[in-house]
């Protein structure tokens, strides 16, 4: 099936399509319109027409737009789930978890926008001042540039259409170029709505080009990316004056404290570390393990690891399919290579199948070696052994990211000290840094970037405030 533009409501194409290739198969199993420059500022003038008409809206409408999307969602869910499947290689069962989430996610941001309001301010607070009625209130921004990633293609998008959308405002997306027709469908059920708002929403495809042409352009209030350090580099330096909300790379860490339940502990990281292939934003990458305890812990982490089953995304009971790309497993061959090179050792033999990349667990990793230094994007986890918390958490800080970090242990004071020393925009007790729920704050510090996510937080960024004095 080919994905189709919406330039507003209305769906066009284009002369030339690129192909989508399943990571698994090989199969195409896609195709999408190369879209232009020209069309991407198409895209943006119809957004910003469309702006009168999202503000005249009521948030009722939007609300129930946003809910008739989560229900049609719902009806559509095995569907949305193969698309994904199809065309990133995510296991079908994972697949349908993320179709669940949209659906939260969407919804949630309805929820949500009902409830959020300014609030009166007494202006006679200050000897300054006098007796007025005086308040603020959110309101829309205008045009959101939404640009997405891979990883999720589904749930990702969500977080940005949604909040944007019941807040009022007009949105352009570029999906992923990996799996344009899982946005397309998506897209499709906001722009099919009985309460859609006409020209709210486009969709354009394309890398460079179309991506610069929307963020240099003057029309965007609010660009939203998630993405790579490198292309939100670009963004920050050439967008402009813009509001600008940047989910970029991380490199999660936890530490294994001697009070911690270990058993727990090996089949969270596992799953933290191996989860969507480790291609994960806040997948586990560096373990810190208290050397008393670091050879337990490595056998049962090796042992938690040997229980995942890889294989074809499409059977149920698959944990791990392939990586996205046969550049993404050459480089992950490449990490595990230059870490035994460097004294690393694996306790599981690494493995290599075209894009199938079996997870691998690095013991005797230090922290100059590379593969714990930069994110790895892959099924690939290192074991770091240190004489305390007071020697790990300088160095689970010692890092150009601070997505989300974690921690194993039963000590009170341990958890108290994690909270507040460890640099990172979410700190998680006894699991996975890879949790995250969609209710919550999502961002980070540092190179990890700048903003937050979750229906809420999302819609801040996606609004203005404006304040209001009647004397």
């Amino acid at each position: 099936m080919d994905a189709k533009i919406f330039l507003g409501s209305t769906a066009t194409t284009a002369e030339n399509f690129t192909e989508r290739i399943s990571p698994f198969s090989g199969e195409v199993v896609s195709r999408a319109p190369i879209c232009s420059a020209e069309m991407a500022k198409q895209a943006l003038k119809i957004a910003q027409n469309a702006t009168v008409a999202a503000k005249a809206s009521t948030l009722a409408q939007r609300c129930n737009w946003l809910l008739d999307v989560a229900a049609k969602l719902r009806e559509q869910k095995e569907d949305i789930a193969k698309t994904i499947t199809d065309e990133v290689g995510k296991p079908i069962a994972f697949a349908r978890v993320e179709v669940e989430r949209c659906i939260e996610t969407v919804t949630l941001s309805a929820e949500t926008m009902r409830t959020m309001h300014g609030e009166t301010i007494n202006t006679d607070a200050m000897n300054s001042g006098k007796k007025t009625t005086a308040f603020f209130s959110r309101v829309p921004a205008g045009v959101v540039v939404a640009i997405t990633p891979f990883n999720f293609p589904l749930n990702l998008v969500a977080h940005k259409l949604a909040p944007a959308l019941v807040a009022g405002n007009a949105v352009v997306l570029k999906p992923t170029p990996e799996a344009p027709l899982t946005a397309y469908k998506f897209a499709k059920l906001f722009i099919e709505s009985e309460y859609a708002i006409p020209d709210a929403l486009s969709v354009v495809y394309g890398d460079a080009e179309v991506g610069s042409a929307l963020i240099t352009s003057d029309i965007p209030r609010v660009i939203s990316f998630t993405g790579s350090v490198p292309v939100g580099n670009i963004i920050t330096k050439n967008a402009g004056i813009k509001k600008v909300s940047l989910e970029l790379g991380g490199n999660a860490a936890t530490f294994i404290d001697t009070s911690a339940d270990l058993d727990l502990a090996a089949e969270r990281c596992a799953l933290g570390a191996f989860v969507n292939s480790g291609q994960v934003c806040i997948s586990l990458q560096r373990i810190y393990v208290h050397k008393d305890i670091y050879d337990n812990f490595a056998q049962k982490m090796a042992e938690a690891t040997r229980k995942l089953v890889v294989g074809s995304p499409y059977a149920d009971d698959t944990f791990m399919g392939p990586l996205i790309d046969d550049e993404a497993a050459v480089r992950a061959m490449g990490w595990v290579e230059s870490a035994i090179e460097e004294g690393a050792v694996p306790l599981l033999p690494p493995h290599r199948e075209g894009r199938m990349f079996y997870p691998c667990v690095m013991a005797n990793v230090r922290d100059d070696m590379a593969i714990v230094c930069e994110e790895v994007f892959a099924p690939i986890v290192s074991l770091v052994k240190v004489d305390s918390f007071d020697d790990a958490f300088p160095r689970m800080n010692n890092s150009p990211y601070g997505l989300q970090f974690s921690i194993f242990t039963n000590d009170l004071k341990l958890t108290q000290r994690a909270i507040y020393e460890l640099d990172a925009g979410g700190i998680v007790i006894n699991d996975m840094p890879t949790l995250r729920f969609d209710i919550q704050p999502y961002g980070g510090v540092k190179l990890s970037g700048v903003g937050r996510e979750g229906p809420k937080f999302a819609i801040e960024e996606m609004t203005e405030i404006k304040s209001v004095i009647i004397c």
